[in-house]
């Protein structure tokens, strides 16, 4: 990188930030439908009119929102970390291990999803609910780390 680069990265450091605060607040706000979606897509009759509207309604929320949301929540956070140059920070990378976790999560849900819309039902709806605590829980540790910077 370049020095005047740099510069401009220090310089828009708070529009930044702000914009991966934002980003994450999509993501996350996804994160807690997408498997509530489930649980009403797998209520409906399989192949009805119902059924394909929920396959469409979890399209949609996976590809407008959750997916570009966690592009630039990363895009924007290894910005973010470039500028500050906290890679060697406990606290960060505790903070680097959850997302890589809530990443894989986003990833797993999404191939949940294209399962159910082929027709297979394999999670109870009890268990959807249950995963649906998952980003809540991740988010609420990375807020810890991020604020108290405990290590």
């Amino acid at each position: 990188m370049t020095d005047g680069l740099e510069a401009a990265l220090s310089l828009t450091y708070a529009w930044i930030k702000a914009g991966h605060v934002i980003f994450v607040i999509f993501w996350i706000a996804g994160l807690f439908m997408l498997p509530r979606f489930y649980v009403y897509h797998q209520q409906a009759a399989a192949g009805s009119p119902e059924e394909r509207s929920w396959i469409e309604r979890e399209r949609k929320l996976r590809k407008i929102i959750i997916t570009p949301a966690m592009a630039m929540v990363w895009l924007l956070g290894l910005t973010l970390l470039y500028i500050t140059g906290a890679w060697s920070q406990g606290w960060m990378q505790a903070k680097l291990v959850m997302v890589l976790l809530l990443s894989a999560y986003h990833g797993w849900m999404i191939g949940y999803g294209r399962k159910l819309a082929a027709g297979d039902r394999s999670m109870s709806g009890k268990a959807l609910r249950i995963m649906n605590e998952v980003p809540g829980l991740a988010t609420a540790v990375i807020v810890v780390l991020v604020i108290v910077k405990p290590f």
